[in-house]
């Protein structure tokens, strides 16, 4: 649960004292370097100079009045993302108008959710609300938030209504901050890391994408990639990567949009797009994804074995809507079941040394932690730096790491049955779900190493090699890294990286949104 602090901040000295109307009650205004409260004006109190009572502001009740003219209120400038002169205008007029007095715009949180709410402070006179208006306006733009973005959307999410979305929703918000905006309506796979690794982004404050798990993670690796080759780091042999330089913001249009909640708490595009107007960062691990001494890409989370079959499924089906194609790669995969030999090898954590920081090669080596080797059969193998919350998954598919304490969370399978497995899905969708399974093996990690012994160049199992193939493509087997599918036919290196990259948002611990089930299991 979180706790609000602000309610005990100091207000601050007095900036601007002025009269308004709230509704039909007039009020005593202060402007302060951290507020804007009001007080109702009585007749029993003609100042209205005292603060009796603090109380929140809903869009059902922009004023924050509780029924008592003696309640007074008190809107945070940190919530505050636009102030602008409210006037009456004729049908069709764009400029002009006779002055009513000034509106707040402001971000309300209800749980994890943001929405917008206004608060119209009326007074007719003009030259007292250009005075509200302007120094309201200066006290905003000293915050630290973002005024350049660089927009990208991938039209095809969100049953290609992405751009629809963000027109229609996310624009008109980032207007009314007075956010300006590059937009790039991204074309195939590879158009993002193609433009961030080659155009000017300095004049840019942050960058955001609209799509799913695949498409941010598309631009993260990119944000990445691209603050390794400015810093002139190999990041094929570079094992300490330096962080990105800007942070990213998400909007989310996929269809789990894992990613997305890990750091908002729910799949709301408002509240995404608050996160980023009020500057919300927050810092976020990742992890680096390499074989035979190349790397193959930056990311949160993989899965190898089921997660990584029912996505190869999923990919071949893509005439099917995303949910339908979603259920019956998982279903045809739970049906044909099948495990896989592997020898996996991990750096567990040093419990004395778990502090998120960034350690260096040498550093992990100063703690004397050596990998430990757990070769066996396997149903499923996780890796996640995020939590991976979800409305499949409401305390995430990784409930017990966070997003900057350094470590992976390894989760393997072991060989169960059907009905077991099938159990141990339908944990991620029960919110108070805590029983273990003997089969399930969780730990902090900081590297893992995976090679199944079907691969090629594996010593003594090339006998498995054909058996173990079947529908995986010429001896390679599919990975699930983000979402998007990844074929692999040598080992997999994955290391984590602390807090490489700022995300737009905030550490949360469980979804909002109510508990999404998959009806094939």
């Amino acid at each position: 649960m979180k706790t609000d602090k602000r309610e005990h901040e100091e207000p601050g000295s007095v900036l601007l004292r002025g009269i308004f109307k709230l509704g039909k009650i007039s009020h005593d205004v202060l402007l302060t370097s951290t507020s804007v409260s009001w007080t109702p004006i009585t007749p029993d109190n003609p100042t209205g100079y005292r603060l009796v009572t603090m109380a929140a502001i809903s869009p059902d009740n922009p004023t924050g009045e509780q029924g008592s003219e003696r309640g007074s209120h008190r809107v945070w400038l940190r919530d505050v993302f636009a102030v602008k002169v409210k006037r009456r205008r004729a049908a069709g007029q764009q400029t002009g108008g006779a002055v009513l007095g000034l509106c707040l715009f402001c971000s309300h949180r209800t749980g994890n959710t943001l929405q917008e709410v206004r608060t119209h402070l009326l007074n007719t006179s003009l030259s007292l609300c250009h005075t509200w208006v302007t120094q309201l306006t200066q006290l905003l733009t000293v915050l630290p938030r973002p005024k350049q973005l660089k927009v990208f959307i991938n039209p095809g999410s969100h049953k290609k209504q992405s751009v629809l979305i963000y027109r229609e929703h996310i624009a008109p918000l980032f207007r009314m901050a007075d956010i300006h905006t590059d937009i790039t309506i991204t074309e195939r796979k590879g158009h993002i890391l193609m433009v961030v690794k080659e155009c000017s982004l300095t004049q840019y404050d942050g960058v955001v994408c609209v799509g799913g798990d695949g498409t941010v993670a598309e631009l993260a690796h990119a944000l990445v990639l691209r603050a390794q080759l400015e810093s002139q780091r190999d990041p094929d042999c570079d094992l300490n990567p330096v962080q990105a330089t800007l942070p990213l913001g998400i909007i989310p249009a996929g269809s789990t949009d894992i990613i997305s909640c890990s750091v908002h708490g729910v799949r709301h595009p408002i509240t995404a797009a608050l996160h980023i107007i009020l500057g919300h960062l927050q810092q976020v691990d990742m992890c680096s994804f390499s074989s035979l001494g190349r790397l193959l890409t930056f990311g949160f989370s993989a899965m190898f074995g089921f997660g990584g079959r029912s996505l190869a499924l999923a990919e071949r089906n893509r005439w099917m809507p995303p949910s339908q194609r979603r259920d019956y790669a998982l279903a045809k995969t739970v049906a044909s079941l099948r495990p896989e030999e592997c020898h996996l090898s991990f750096l567990p954590v040093n419990q004395k040394h778990k502090s998120g920081k960034r350690r260096s090669k040498e550093q992990d080596a100063a703690t004397g932690l050596s990998w430990e080797t757990k070769p066996g059969v396997y149903l499923s193998i996780s890796i996640m730096s995020i939590p991976g919350l979800s409305p499949h998954a409401p305390r995430g598919l990784a409930p017990n790491t966070r997003l900057t304490n350094g470590s992976a969370e390894l989760i393997t399978v072991g060989n169960a049955s059907r009905s077991e497995f099938i159990r141990h899905l339908k944990r991620y969708s029960c919110p108070d779900e805590q029983s273990s399974l003997s089969f399930v093996e969780t730990r902090s990690v900081t590297a893992v190493k995976l090679r199944p012994y079907g691969l090629v160049g594996c010593p003594g199992k090339g006998e498995k090699e054909e058996a173990t193939s079947g529908d995986d493509s010429e001896g390679s087997f599919p990975w699930n890294i983000d979402g998007e599918l990844v074929e692999m036919a040598h080992e997999v290196v994955v290391r984590v990286h602390s807090r490489l990259i700022s995300l737009y948002g905030e550490d949360v611990e469980k979804v909002d949104s109510p508990v999404m089930s998959c009806s094939c299991i």
